[in-house]
């Protein structure tokens, strides 16, 4: 089995490791540090949770401390991260790695007031750890220099473009000095990904840790079938009867993470919301909040749970199954981190059994059905040859035959009165006959009395 010394780490860096707690290194550490201490470009397809923020903070450390520049120091290495969570994580990270090096950090993020950032600026730093907006943002203010980076580190590529970053990312590029040293890590590669990367990426090495590995590895998955009404009572009853130590819920809207944190409080369950819609100073508190212990459940949007990365989640719930298959896999990985075993719940309605079939088809396995709870709905249950997608409910099947019998009624109404306003006007016109041809009989009895 292989071990952190194997890959070429220095001393120092090895001390922090060991007190982080790490003996072995996981798949994309191995297979990234080696590549990276060499001076080659890497693209990276591995999601949250995977370590790789190690896999590329150790060796973009080791490099920087072996030859340090002279004069004030200025940012050598720039990672660029899509979210603010993310972004501190990050930060914490290099934190910790670089404990017993002369390195300085620094992470930049919007939603905060810039001011404290600017003074660690212009102190100096030698990585940079930012979000797209607050980087450009400085660069605009004359506060960041990028002609002298050496590294650049592009993490979750995918989510930046879903967040619609991609023009922010090719002003950045830009600005960066031809000769340096690249890395992208993303947790998808579509077209889009595989476009970027051939854009500013090297004789690449590519280093892929597929999510069928990930997914099945040391996570038990149930899926249980419910109405949607009942879902509530269902992960209210699971949460307590597992005593459930550190569990994240995922919703599908923000609407719905916040609606089910007020339920989860009426039944005595302590939880917070993290989604795009919260403050910076809100989820940054619910975020300590949930690794310090004050509250067991966390519940979350995919978009905000990039962020989240804690290594002792013991529940994930997929409260709503994602309509995108691969939002599962990322969802799942948030528990089973660090060696440890976890357990993934979804909840399937009957709205949802088409989202359940495309997961199924992207990992490769049926998922273990729990008919055991007292919540059980067969209406749910996928039907043979269903194709993935979302499924039409009678509800709203009865909505549309409703509106297509209003609008055929509609037509009816219309069709029947256009002869009664012929007969209207046909009644008119003889009406205004009659009228004529009075007065001109009264007219001639006029001239034959004058006369």
């Amino acid at each position: 089995m292989q071990d952190f010394q194997s890959l070429g780490l220095s001393d120092e860096l090895l001390l922090a490791v060991e007190q982080e707690g790490y003996t072995t290194p996981t798949p994309v550490q191995a297979q990234s540090i080696p590549p990276l201490l060499n001076g080659r470009d890497v693209l990276g397809v591995a999601q949250t949770g995977t370590g790789k923020t190690a896999a590329f903070a150790l060796p973009v450390l080791q490099v920087m401390n072996r030859s340090k520049p002279q004069g004030k120091r200025h940012i050598r290495a720039l990672v660029l991260s899509p979210t603010r969570e993310l972004a501190a994580q990050i930060d914490e990270r290099f934190s910790a790695y670089s404990e017993h090096l002369d390195i300085r950090h620094k992470v930049i993020f919007g939603g905060v007031n810039q001011n404290p950032q600017v003074r660690a600026l212009e102190k100096g730093v030698d990585v940079l750890v930012a979000t797209p907006g607050r980087l450009l943002d400085l660069i605009g203010q004359g506060y960041i220099d990028l002609s002298r980076v050496e590294f650049f580190v592009l993490d979750e590529a995918d989510q930046m473009l879903d967040m619609g970053f991609i023009r922010d990312i090719k002003k950045v590029l830009k600005l960066l000095p031809k000769r340096r040293q690249n890395l992208l890590f993303s947790a998808t590669m579509p077209k889009s990904i595989a476009d970027l990367a051939s854009s500013f990426l090297h004789n690449a090495v590519m280093v892929d840790v597929s999510p069928e590995e990930i997914t099945v590895d040391r996570i038990a998955q149930k899926i249980m079938f419910v109405r949607k009404a009942d879902k509530r009572r269902l992960i209210v009853k699971i949460i307590k009867q597992e005593k459930v130590s550190k569990g994240i819920v995922f919703t599908r809207t923000k609407h719905g993470a916040n609606r089910l944190v007020k339920q989860l409080a009426q039944s005595g369950i302590n939880a917070a919301a993290i989604h795009g819609n919260k403050s910076q100073s809100a989820r940054t508190k619910a975020l300590a909040s949930f690794k310090n212990g004050e509250i067991k459940i966390l519940v979350a949007t995919d978009i905000a749970s990039r962020g989240i990365d804690v290594n002792d989640i013991t529940h994930v719930f997929n409260y709503d199954l994602p309509n995108e298959p691969e939002s599962y896999v990322h969802r799942i990985g948030r528990t089973a981190r660090a060696g440890k075993s976890g357990i993934a719940y979804g909840f399937c309605d009957d709205t949802e059994s088409g989202y359940l079939v495309g997961i199924q088809q992207l990992i490769g396995f049926e998922i273990d059905v729990d008919e055991t709870h007292e919540f059980h709905f067969m209406g749910a249950i996928p039907k043979p040859g269903q194709k993935p997608g979302k499924i039409k409910t009678a509800s709203s099947g009865n909505k549309k035959n409703n509106s297509n019998r209003n609008k055929n009624k509609r037509r009816n109404n219309q069709r029947q009165s256009r002869p009664q306003q012929s007969n209207q006007k046909s009644g008119n016109r003889n009406s205004n006959r009659q009228r004529s041809s009075n007065k001109r009989r009264n007219r001639n009895r006029s001239r034959n009395n004058q006369n």
